[in-house]
């Protein structure tokens, strides 16, 4: 069974779901273009705000049904 992870970004009510950490990292640095500081921050701590990134970006894992 695949652990889902949502993207929250700033002010956007529905997120993106990703199924590894690693596609994520390739989401946000080719699509949101954030540089390798803020994804590095994102993916540590769960979230990343200014001046780190332009937006706030904050990761949730899916629950398991």
């Amino acid at each position: 069974m695949i652990a889902w992870i949502d993207l929250f970004i700033d002010g956007d009510p529905h997120p993106r779901r990703f199924d590894t950490l690693l596609t994520l990292g390739e989401y946000l640095r080719r699509v949101e273009r954030l540089p390798d500081e803020a994804v590095n921050a994102l993916l540590q701590h769960g979230e990343v705000e200014p001046p780190v990134a332009r937006r706030g970006y904050r990761l949730r894992p899916v629950p398991r049904p």
